[in-house]
């Protein structure tokens, strides 16, 4: 498995691959569809943000979207194809985020998750840190957690 940057014309689907992640929750369709905006990626992220794309010899197996804002990181996007969840894909980004979001300066990682996907982000070490309404859906709460990030020495 190796990390890398997207392709300009990998956004369309890498898009289509966070749709198909987030549909393994079981959202019905009419929510699904409500989600792609905050599910899209764009040029205008890659040109903001850092994105990884997970791939091997089988093809795209995730993608992550880290926003850096001062001493604090957002996990804007970890997404996993579904046929490939179980094989660490998730893992393996979500320690590029740390490490990437640490390298910028960040104190903390904030990631406003998906309820389900809440259990994951806790065993990777983020901590539940109140809620925030969802970019998608008026009304709608979702967890925020925190990974609070060690302090790189600079000897």
């Amino acid at each position: 498995m190796r990390l890398r940057a997207p392709s300009h014309y990998e956004f369309a689907t890498l898009t289509d691959l966070c749709m198909r992640s987030k549909a393994v929750w079981g959202y019905p369709p009419d929510m699904l569809e409500a989600f792609r905006a905050e599910l899209t990626i764009s040029e205008d992220d890659a040109a903001t943000d850092m994105i990884v794309v997970a791939d091997d010899i089988r093809g795209v197996a995730g993608v992550v979207q880290v926003a850096i804002d001062g001493e604090t990181a957002w996990l804007e996007k970890l997404f996993v194809e579904p046929a490939r969840l179980g094989e660490g894909t998730g893992q393996m980004l979500y320690v590029w985020a740390c490490r990437i979001a640490q390298d910028a300066g960040a104190k903390d990682l904030v990631i406003d998750c998906d309820p389900d996907a809440m259990k994951f982000y806790m065993r990777m070490g983020a901590e539940r840190d109140g809620e925030a309404e969802s970019a998608s859906i008026s009304g709608r709460m979702l967890p925020r957690l925190v990974h609070r990030l060690h302090p790189l020495s600079r000897d």
